[in-house]
């Protein structure tokens, strides 16, 4: 269904109230005011809209950064209709978002998002290459939206650097490296005590479908953001990143991969 959808620019102030609707339709809450996206496209941003037809039905909205040293583009928002989320649409529009990003002379873009949502996992760490670089709990604070309300807001940042090709590292599964399991029930069970600084390779599960947890038993969704939460903070704290995201249909979840090692394979 995503083959035929094009992707551009968005220049206009229509196209911004057309991404204003597939917003509101995407979080079900009120969007981003217009004035303030057509300021940031207007000074170092990039924002996306993805047509089907004359229909938008995604958009990664984007804007500058600087940290005091280094400028980089902040990826803040990426959209898309539910019907459209499968077939590779947002692989396609963050590799176009990289393109531009480097046509305008950024080096790296950053952003945040919930380490318990498989499919945002699965797309930055394995596809992209990208790497899960900081922990932040309770980033947002409360939320009401849909996708956030009644949990906290818990973030991983990603670092994705485009002037140098990282790959995700191919991974050999070792059960005695979980930090994270699950038990036959779908409950979390935490194997911290595992944990040693001095070895590599450590691994965390996640339910591959969050939002169904949470449907169904909001007090179950709760345990697993504190749990992985303290399996999160204790690895990042200990100098491990992110770095490859492993999917297990099967068995109705999936595991993180952290290392200490900074794999690439050249760059410019």
């Amino acid at each position: 269904m995503t083959n035929n959808v094009k992707i551009r620019k968005l220049t206009s102030m229509n196209d911004l109230r057309k991404m204003q609707e597939v917003e509101e339709a995407v979080w079900q809450m009120p969007p981003n005011p217009v004035h303030q996206t057509y300021t940031a496209l207007n000074h170092g941003g990039v924002i996306l809209g993805a047509f089907d037809g004359q229909a938008m039905v995604g958009f990664l909205y984007s804007f500058a950064g600087f940290d005091g040293s280094h400028s980089y583009l902040c990826s803040h928002m990426l959209g898309i209709l539910p019907d459209y989320r499968k077939g590779g649409l947002g692989e396609r529009m963050k590799l176009k978002q990289a393109e531009f990003a480097r046509e305008i002379g950024y080096s790296m873009i950053t952003w945040t998002f919930d380490p318990l949502e498989s499919l945002n996992a699965y797309l930055n760490l394995h596809k992209l290459g990208a790497t899960g670089a900081f922990y932040k709990k309770d980033h947002y604070g409360s939320m009401d939206d849909e996708l956030n309300e009644g949990l906290p807001t818990d973030r991983i940042q990603i670092e994705w650097n485009l002037n140098t090709s990282t790959p995700a590292p191919k991974v050999t599964f070792d059960e005695n490296k979980l930090m994270i399991d699950v038990t036959e029930n779908g409950v979390p069970k935490s194997n911290l005590d595992r944990f040693n600084p001095i070895d590599d390779g450590w691994f965390v599960a996640v339910p591959d479908n969050f939002q169904s947890v949470k449907k169904k038993d909001i007090n179950l969704a709760k345990e697993w953001r504190l749990k992985t939460r303290e399996a999160f903070q204790l690895l990042f704290d200990n100098g491990f990143t992110a770095k490859n995201f492993i999917r297990n249909h099967s068995k109705k979840h999936s595991y993180y991969y952290f290392t200490k090692t900074n794999y690439f394979t050249g760059g410019n």
